[in-house]
């Protein structure tokens, strides 16, 4: 039996990405580190959600094992109906292969590949022939349609997270991680950047999670998750850039906040 095919009744049936009291330890009892304890959350299909939190919160390890590159010590987590858990790592390869997307602060093209073939290189990996009409309509959504045979080192920063967006979501998969995808660019480009994503969100229907330490890309989300000592500690709904950060004031100032745990 195909575990990936085997989706459990889900209580949350908006939610295209479920986490039940995920907890993470690293290390051994001696010297263990939590790094995220008894977390909580569920994100609905077409939403934009900004993880935040002071440096050590648990961010990575939240992204990590949202989007099963990491397992967690306990808990659950449903990724596009999917219960991870089972799941070898055969079949947690597949599942990042056609049900979520990456973008990453350092871009992780393909230096020797032009754009069009970095762009449609999730699709040769699934087994699946890349049809050239949908890499130029990508290509024209990000606005990069007249540079399909360039190659990386030839574009600008903000070009080649243009091209990274557009091997995002070539595959149109269930879940879109950004990890820092602005961090590398400046103010103007990252926003260019984010009203992509925003776009890609709006228009398209895509359902995105980025971690992020910049309250002005926060504010692009639809909300605003917040983690301090590996706990959820609040969300924010209709984030402002000064909301944001006024709430990571706080958090820095009582890194020990109390927990709401079970955000729905």
């Amino acid at each position: 039996m195909n575990t990936m095919n085997n989706r459990a009744p889900d209580a949350h049936r908006g939610h295209v990405l479920q986490l039940e009291s995920v907890r993470k330890v690293y290390g051994g009892t001696r010297n263990a580190t939590v790094a995220l304890d008894q977390v909580t959350v569920g994100l609905n299909r077409g939403s934009f959600t900004a993880v935040m939190g002071p440096s050590g919160s648990g961010k990575s390890t939240f992204l990590h094992c949202a989007a099963g590159l990491d397992r967690p010590t306990s808990g659950t987590v449903r990724l596009d109906g999917v219960d991870l858990a089972p799941l070898g790592e055969r079949e947690r390869t597949r599942l990042r292969r056609d049900r979520i997307g990456f973008i990453f602060q350092s871009f992780n093209l393909l230096p020797a590949l032009t754009v069009a073939d970095n762009v449609a290189l999730p699709l040769r990996l699934a087994g699946r022939k890349p049809q050239r009409h949908a890499v130029d309509d990508i290509l024209d959504r990000v606005g990069l349609a007249g540079r399909r045979e360039r190659r990386p080192g030839e574009l600008s920063g903000g070009q080649q997270q243009r091209v990274a967006i557009a091997r995002a979501l070539i595959a149109q998969p269930a879940v879109i991680f950004g990890d820092e995808p602005t961090g590398a660019l400046d103010t103007f480009t990252a926003r260019e950047v984010l009203t992509l994503l925003r776009d890609a969100v709006e228009h398209g229907g895509q359902t995105i999670v980025m971690v992020t330490h910049d309250p002005v890309a926060a504010a692009f989300a639809d909300r605003v998750l917040f983690l301090a000592d590996g706990r959820l500690v609040g969300s924010l709904e209709g984030p402002t850039a000064d909301l944001v950060a006024d709430r990571m004031t706080q958090l820095g100032a009582w890194g020990h906040s109390v927990a709401v745990q079970g955000v729905r």
